[in-house]
């Protein structure tokens, strides 16, 4: 086993412009970080298989190239093999959303990254464990290191990922930013809010009717959606934060104190602290879950705190 740094490169990651500006990358990161080896993916899911395999065989440091999705496919593959104690998890961000990277104040410009991959700090930080029904109506388990939710965001991440209408001409012209502000723009207009029975830390159940529900491990999703303002990825607990039933109009007013993290003061907004977090339907239609930015199946599922279960580099 090699004592280089591997980096894991998702060259579909932004529409296939991580791929196209790897040369790029890859020529900042010898300059500013110094060697390493590569390993590309080719399928999805791709990179939790490789980072699993490295993990396994005792690799120091694995470095995610991609968006969010890529980050927390490596994560999964670490805390698969059993090494979040002895692998530790590196981000040179390349993506649509790039959330990740804010909570923990990595910068997105390669150059800088890879300064930070080298003189960074190892920070012991939380993560998610999740149980699900995935699409084949099985039950599965997987892990989470940003945000996990249920309502609107599922319908954001599939028009972004569809890359059709508003969305995708948005993504190509200004971004991921605006590509996830015109999707939800979308969806505010035509989501229908589920019916939800959730409950906290084994509590009672509670029957709520939600635009959105985010049980986050960091503070942001959606594409710079300040979601979770006071969530510490060290703190062990999880910031669960529920948009009750709030109307197209309002969410469309108030779309601006997403992105500054001051809509927990509003009526309809519940934020609470938990370690532990159950969720199920109470109507007949599914509730589609994304973690992380993937969509992977629907409700019931349980959402788990892990404790300082995962070591990432990060800026000092």
């Amino acid at each position: 086993m090699s004592s280089l740094p591997l980096i894991i490169v998702n060259p579909a990651s932004a529409s296939g412009a991580t791929g196209e500006a790897w040369p790029g990358v890859a020529s900042a990161v010898r300059r500013h970080f110094g060697p390493f080896e590569v390993a590309f993916t080719q399928i999805g899911g791709g990179a939790t298989e490789i980072a699993e395999r490295e993990a396994r065989a005792g690799r120091k440091l694995v470095i995610a190239c991609g968006g969010d999705g890529t980050i927390s496919e490596v994560a999964n593959g670490i805390l698969r093999a059993g090494a979040g104690a002895r692998t530790e998890l590196g981000l040179l961000p390349s993506g649509t959303g790039g959330d990740f990277r804010r909570t923990l104040k990595i910068p997105a410009r390669a150059a800088d990254a890879a300064r930070h991959l080298r003189e960074g700090s190892t920070r012991v930080m939380d993560a998610g464990r999740v149980r699900f029904m995935n699409p084949r109506g099985e039950e599965e388990s997987r892990f989470f290191v940003n945000v996990a939710s249920f309502g609107m965001g599922g319908d954001v991440i599939n028009r972004v990922k569809s890359r059709s209408g508003p969305a995708a001409g948005a993504a190509r012209l200004l971004g991921g930013k605006a590509s996830f502000a015109a999707a939800a723009l979308q969806a505010a207009l035509t989501f229908e809010k589920p019916a939800v029975r959730v409950s906290l830390d084994g509590g009672p159940q509670s029957q709520l009717t939600v635009a959105n529900f985010c049980v986050a491990n960091a503070r942001y999703f959606g594409g710079g959606m300040k979601i979770a303002p006071d969530a510490k990825v060290d703190d062990g607990r999880f910031d669960v934060v529920a948009v009750g039933d709030v109307s197209s109009l309002k969410v469309l007013a108030n779309s601006y104190r997403l992105y500054l993290g001051t809509h927990l003061g509003m009526r309809e907004v519940r934020h609470a602290l938990a370690r532990l977090v159950r969720a199920e339907p109470a109507g007949p239609d599914p509730v589609n879950l994304e973690l992380d930015g993937e969509l992977v199946g629907r409700l019931p599922a349980e959402f788990e705190l892990l404790p300082g279960a995962l070591r990432v580099r990060s800026p000092k």
